[in-house]
């Protein structure tokens, strides 16, 4: 391991000691150690028509019927509105728990109080709120050290010096500034390596198309683009193909969907970092379970990180189902 990437995975580590810093392991509110198997387990994604969002729905549904409740899934599409709405719905069908992938870090703190306030218990999964305490866990990729490999592998695929722009996933999602961030302390290790565009497109592979075509108008002589996530990457990867610059520009993504790991295998994208949602889906229905059946989550902490893994062409066989890597 060189010294630049050692730094780097260093810094992830001190963030995942920073994740696991609150205990959610004792009895709280909506936990009285009785079995509620057969209730209902509500499940609120943000949006179905992203695969990696369709994934947690879907794991976290199917995980919750095995364990003998029924299950439901709904979408706020990252708004808080709706997000709140859909809590009301969940009290009103006297859900026992909540799967919570939280719009925003500040404004569906409400949302989770008003559900832990009818006694129901909330796990968030994939993005956390800005207040410790109010949900019973917090399942999250560990962004930083995602970024951090994956940076790192964008530095060899386009170099250390040259022209390079960013794709910025939602500013209300804490997830959109770690990643930056993690970017940020690879790439500033190379100081030929100038940063001339920076455009926020939401997650959203349209965007990314879009905001590419801009940033390319502008900045015709660009070596790469590293993106917040794989749909903006795909989206700046059909820009790029209509301008007839791929093999000019090389593009990074983030989360390890099926079409992003197709891309890596094409040759298109250099990388994607596979986030385990798979895996912290599950495990937060199992989480919930054991709080419901025991008073506790089974858990040492409340925010519990889980590494992510870099997917290229060497691995990419590998990924067997959506956002899986076998071994």
């Amino acid at each position: 391991m060189n010294r630049k990437l050692a730094t780097v995975l260093a810094a992830g580590v001190g963030l995942s000691l920073v994740l696991t810093g609150c205990s959610a392991g004792g009895a709280a509110s909506g936990g009285n150690g009785s079995s509620k198997k057969g209730g209902l387990i509500s499940i609120i994604v943000n949006d179905p028509s992203n695969p990696y969002w369709k994934t947690e729905g879907d794991v976290a549904s199917a995980e919750a019927k095995s364990l003998g409740y029924k299950s439901n899934v709904s979408a706020s599409k990252g708004d808080t509105n709706t997000e709140s709405n859909l809590i009301d719905t969940a009290i009103t069908n006297k859900s026992v728990a909540i799967i919570l992938d939280p719009a925003n870090a500040s404004g569906s703190i409400g949302a989770v109080k008003k559900a832990d306030a009818a006694g129901i218990p909330v796990f968030l999964v994939n993005a956390e709120i800005n207040q410790a305490g109010l949900a019973k866990a917090q399942l999250v990729s560990n962004n930083a050290q995602g970024a951090a490999i994956g940076a790192q592998q964008w530095v060899k695929s386009i170099g250390d010096s040259g022209n390079y722009a960013e794709l910025f996933g939602a500013p209300s999602d804490n997830n959109a500034q770690t990643r930056s961030n993690g970017y940020k302390t690879v790439l500033s290790q190379y100081p030929d390596l100038k940063e001339v565009a920076k455009q926020v497109a939401n997650w959203d592979r349209t965007q990314g198309h879009d905001k590419t075509q801009s940033i390319l108008q502008a900045n015709p002589d660009i070596k790469g683009i590293i993106s917040g996530n794989d749909e903006m990457a795909l989206g700046a990867i059909a820009a790029l193909k209509e301008a007839g610059k791929l093999d000019q520009v090389k593009v990074g993504g983030f989360d390890g969907s099926p079409d992003a790991v197709d891309a890596v295998k094409a040759g298109e994208l250099q990388y994607t970092v596979l986030q385990p949602v798979a895996t912290f889906a599950k495990k937060a229905v199992q989480e919930a379970d054991e709080y419901l059946r025991t008073g506790k989550t089974g858990a040492a902490q409340e925010k519990q990180a889980f590494d992510c893994v870099l997917i290229t062409k060497e691995n990419a066989d590998k990924v067997t189902s959506p956002f899986t890597l076998s071994e």
